[in-house]
């Protein structure tokens, strides 16, 4: 069925909303704008942060979220690991790794979970970005749930893994696989936050309430101490009014979890990816960088970060 000039009009249209301002649900939703401040005092705490990115439904840019926001808070001189625990690997190709190197198993978080007595800090990588380092994917992940299924205290295993380094990092992120499963629930047990990227486009926001529950079940079975650090509105598109509605959306429902930062949709978040490197470093003067170089501000001054 054709659309109606009503339809083309409303989904077609152009923002009147400088680009620069792209970056604020505030200034989007017509209020009054927040500032971050571009100097944040030294990291605080004896421990690192634990951070999952997490959301069950795929392509709203978890992996993307994990990488810039790890090199955002690198540039503010916090000491950040990055975890890739998704069976697709994507964060780990996302950082150079090449597909022939990814398959092997020693060295990987994947190796990691199947000998816990394995020290974490003989798989540590380094990237392109001074103060970020990451331990890489594999494709075996994909087989958690069948593998574990009959352990005891399953979800444990990510935090026993992560106990030793826990001293050395100020923030530890983990790029989680796009399910409630095995892999996820071990996340968001290691963790103390969670961030739920969450993209402009109306079928993603009918699965937030799926993905609040959940964390809701983990927090009264077990880690009363998880909190959700915010929800991330991404592929934002300033030329058409749906973005806005559906942030709109969101913020009535969520009022007090969606975070003031977006992330514009943009091809040079494909294009870093080529080139295995976070957009901070591929375009570091364009607006998508920028953007989370205020999203790392935005987390510190809500105590989401050290």
């Amino acid at each position: 069925m054709a659309k109606s000039s009503q339809d083309i009009s409303r989904f077609g249209a152009k923002s009147t909303i400088p680009e620069e301002d792209q970056s604020s649900t505030a200034v989007v939703l017509g209020k009054k704008p927040l500032d971050f401040p571009e100097k944040v005092n030294p990291p605080k705490g004896e421990k690192a942060r634990v951070i999952s990115i997490v959301n069950q439904k795929g392509g709203v840019g978890k992996t993307t979220t994990t990488i810039n926001l790890g090199a955002s808070l690198a540039e503010l001189g916090r000491r950040v690991l990055l975890i890739d625990f998704d069976s697709q690997a994507s964060m780990t190709s996302g950082l150079g790794i090449n597909q022939v190197a990814i398959q092997e198993q020693y060295g990987s978080i994947w190796h990691l979970l199947n000998d816990l007595n394995e020290d974490v800090r003989g798989t540590i990588l380094k990237t392109s970005v001074p103060g970020m380092d990451f331990i890489r994917g594999h494709y075996d992940l994909a087989g958690a749930d069948s593998r574990f299924a009959s352990e005891i205290a399953k979800e444990l295993m990510l935090r026993k893994i992560l106990a030793p380094v826990l001293s050395e990092y100020d923030d530890i992120l983990i790029d989680c696989s796009p399910s409630l499963g095995t892999l996820t629930v071990n996340a968001l047990t290691a963790s103390d936050g969670v961030i739920i990227p969450m993209e402009c486009e109306f079928f993603a926001v009918l699965g937030l309430d799926l993905v609040t529950k959940t964390i809701e079940k983990i927090v009264a079975a077990i880690n009363p101490h998880l909190e959700i650090y915010g929800i991330l509105a991404t592929m934002f598109d300033r030329k058409t009014a749906h973005s806005k509605e559906v942030l709109a959306l969101i913020a009535g429902q969520f009022p007090a979890l969606l975070l003031d930062t977006i992330i514009p949709r943009t091809v040079r978040f494909s294009e870093s990816t080529v080139k295995g490197m976070p957009i901070t470093t591929f375009a570091s003067s364009s607006a998508a960088a920028n953007s989370y170089r205020r999203l790392a501000r935005e987390l510190i001054s809500r105590g989401g970060a050290n």
